[in-house]
């Protein structure tokens, strides 16, 4: 299934989370999926790519004043059932955040699974930039996975175990 992931930067301090998932909550916005990323990593990979790629932006001692800095934030990136309530309620919050398409999949949690559906994408050359997924425990236990592929529209119609 098609689904609005909203990712934002969330400052690395006691109590933020609690104060946003506390507000989300309040609102009967549930959250299905969350990852959060120090985000000094996250600017850490980017100028590795782009010293890789040849087309750096900026010198190192400016990425390493970032990544520095960058310390004092998470890269917060949710999954909601409600993604038109919760980016009014970040707006109203002052949070800076962006949306865009990925694709959300619940997996049974057997071996291989997450290989199937990795391999039908890479089939059709279609880049999965990143992946979070969830565990669970039980006979018929399903696994939320959450894919962000170069091409949202051609993955989701590279197999039809899409939820």
């Amino acid at each position: 299934m098609i689904r609005t992931e909203i990712s934002f930067f969330l400052k690395n301090a006691p109590g933020e989370l609690g104060r946003l998932t506390g507000f989300l909550g309040k609102a009967s916005i549930n959250i299905d999926a969350m990852t959060i990323q120090d985000a000094s990593a996250y600017v850490q990979n980017l100028f590795e790519a782009r010293g890789k790629s040849l087309k750096r932006i900026a010198s190192y001692a400016s990425y390493n004043s970032v990544r520095k800095d960058s310390a004092k934030f998470a890269l917060i990136r949710i999954i909601v059932d409600k993604p038109d309530d919760a980016v009014k309620l970040l707006k109203a919050n002052d949070y800076i955040f962006d949306t865009q398409e990925v694709i959300a999949i619940h997996l049974e949690n057997t071996p291989g699974k997450l290989s199937e559906i990795a391999k039908k994408i890479g089939e059709k050359g279609i880049n999965i930039n990143y992946v979070y997924g969830s565990v669970a425990s039980g006979d018929k236990a399903k696994c939320l996975f959450v894919f962000c592929p170069d091409d949202v529209a051609s993955a989701s119609k590279s197999f039809d175990i899409l939820d």
